[in-house]
């Protein structure tokens, strides 16, 4: 039986979303997770919640434990995982409200532990593929259930995952849309390559906040307007986990 791992925030732990919780402290060989582990169902469905950045969001991106994250929710029984995330768009197509379903990305982080390999065994060298980093049949079902929804959506989009906490510069902003990066965050890179490493099937739906730096044409991003358009647009993604989770 599938057991759902959820990494997210805002609103995922609202009771008409998650019923019979319960919380599970946990410790890893990679040191504590971001928050305890909230365990219910979604329908029949067994699913567990993990908190990013922390319940209260005290966690900034690079000092996430992502190596504790995915081994926790790997020990406690995930099968899959899926990853909510809000995204600055690098594209004018990209709305904010929109939904992404992403299918690349591309690392630009430069000092965070992103490999559960830190030696090798005697000829035993570990290189995991990534040409394909998200699982093909989540991505499928969060494309046909947004469809199914009426969302705004795009059906792929590769992000580009960033130190932070900080925001990009103008310049930085233009080059990763020259790099092909259609929409950029501080975290899901790293997720996803622990996420393969450890062999549990992940995917991530995006929700796009904001144009990040590199429209002159408007103010630029903002933490307060991040927050306000997550705010009005959470229900969606709320909505979409509770449809999806029951298919797996």
């Amino acid at each position: 039986m599938a057991v759902i791992g959820i990494i997210g925030g805002s609103g995922l732990d609202n009771p008409e979303f998650f019923s019979n919780p319960r919380d599970e402290r946990v410790d890893t060989p990679y040191g504590a997770p971001s928050s305890s582990l909230r365990r219910g169902n979604i329908g029949e469905t067994e699913v567990i919640l993990l908190a990013r950045h922390g319940r209260e969001h005290t966690i900034p991106p690079s000092q996430v434990n992502f190596r504790a994250n995915i081994a926790a929710l790997k020990a406690a029984g995930c099968t899959h995982i899926i990853a909510t995330t809000a995204v600055g768009s690098l594209r004018e197509e990209i709305r904010r409200g929109d939904l992404v379903v992403v299918d690349q990305f591309i690392d630009f982080t430069k000092q965070r532990k992103t490999t559960y390999y830190e030696s090798f065994e005697p000829h035993k060298a570990v290189h995991c593929a990534m040409a394909d980093p998200y699982d093909r049949r989540l991505r499928v079902l969060l494309i046909d259930e947004c469809r199914r929804l009426g969302y705004p959506f795009h059906e792929k989009g590769t992000v580009i995952t960033i130190e932070g906490p900080r925001f990009s510069t103008r310049a930085e902003s233009r080059m990763f849309r020259i790099w092909g990066a259609d929409i950029i965050n501080m975290s899901i890179a790293t997720e996803t390559v622990l996420a393969n490493e450890a062999g549990v099937p992940y995917a991530v739906i995006a929700m796009s906040t904001d144009y990040d730096s590199w429209k002159t044409d408007e103010e630029p991003v903002t933490w307060e307007a991040i927050s306000k358009v997550f705010a009005e647009n959470a229900a969606k993604v709320t909505n979409l986990l509770a449809q999806v989770t029951k298919k797996i």
